[in-house]
This record gives C-alpha cells, structure tokens and sequence, in this order.
C-alpha cells in the first residue's frame, strides 16, 4: 500500500484553488495523511525553535514541544512514500506556511547530514507532486522562483524526484482559468 503525505498552504481555506485539485485528484484513495499548514500553523523559526531542533539538555517546555513536533513531522515524511504538496504562489514564492514546514523538518544529521564534499539528504526514495497555482503565468519566466525553491530544499533532504503540474492564469479571465484547471487535473490523474 501506498502511503501519500500531503501537504497543503493555501490560506483560503475551501476557497482555495490547489486544495481543490488535490483534493478531487485524491478522492476515494486510501493511505493518505494530510497536514493542512495554514489551518493547523507550525510555530515560526526563531532562536528558542532554532535551539530545539539542535536538541539538548535544558530545553523549555516550549522548545521540548517544538522538538516534539519536528520529530512527528519527520516521520510522516518518513512514513509516506508519495508526497504531494500544494505550493500556491503568493507574491512570487511559496506561503510562509509551506516555508515554516520545511524549517521544522531540515535537521543536521536527521534530514540531512554535511560532509566534506557538502551536504547530503537523507530522506530518499520520495516521489514528490508539486501543485502549483498562480493568477498569472510565471512557469517560463524568471518570476517562477517556486520551482527552483522546492527543488532545492527538496534535494537538500534527499528528494529529487520531483513533479511540477502548474496551473496559471488563474485570474485572467474564466475561460483560462476552466482550462488550466483542466489541465493540471490530467497531469494529476497521470502522477497521483
């Protein structure tokens, strides 16, 4: 059986349009844990979260549960062999909440580990679906940082097998917005 670790960041709740793909490419399947970040929020990356994760004696409270909650994390993403991840754009790159995730999961000698040729991931054998939505087009331009963010903090953890389904102009117009979702749901259906 196939274990899917989704991860959605939409802030617009129902309303949003990389849930909703999700949410019909995944229906009816089994194995699925979903972590929606922007309704259930992780805590920001500051020094007390930052001292957590480097683990120790004399943690607080606090950071004993900020730890905490990096390890349960980490073994979702352990546990899933298919991760599907909802990246809409906001102001040319993915939401703070998508970006608190990946704060909490990148841990020296857990996720990764450094060596003298660099860093190396530790999180292999991950296929990795990004859906990601946009109300302009910024797939061939130098604005689409999205893709070359989540392909480098994904390979910084060991995953490198990494599908992108776009769906873009979103807000330029009804009938481009019908068919950009139709599209992104074939290339769903394909992959998930």
């Amino acid at each position: 059986m196939t274990n899917t670790l989704v991860l959605k960041s939409s802030i617009l709740g129902p309303h949003s349009q990389s849930n909703q793909l999700i949410d019909q490419a995944l229906a009816g399947k089994t194995g699925i844990i979903e972590r929606d970040l922007a309704a259930n929020p992780l805590p920001l990356l500051d020094m007390d979260v930052a001292t957590a994760l480097r683990g120790g004696d004399n943690l607080s409270e606090q950071q004993q549960a900020a730890l905490a909650l990096s390890d349960q994390l980490i073994e979702e993403l352990k546990a899933a062999d298919r991760i599907v991840i909802a990246a809409p754009m906001y102001n040319f790159m993915v939401p703070t909440q998508l970006k608190n995730w990946f704060d909490l999961i990148a841990r020296a000698g857990v996720t990764f580990s450094y060596t003298e040729t660099g860093p190396v991931g530790l999180i292999e054998n991950k296929k990795t679906t990004v859906v990601t939505t946009r109300g302009g087009l910024h797939k061939d331009s130098p604005r689409n940082s999205i893709e070359s963010y989540l392909t480098t903090m994904l390979g910084f953890i060991g995953i490198t097998d990494v599908e992108f389904v776009y769906a873009e102009a979103l807000n330029m117009g009804e009938e481009a917005a019908q068919e950009a979702r139709e599209d992104a749901m074939k290339q769903l259906a394909e992959l998930v």
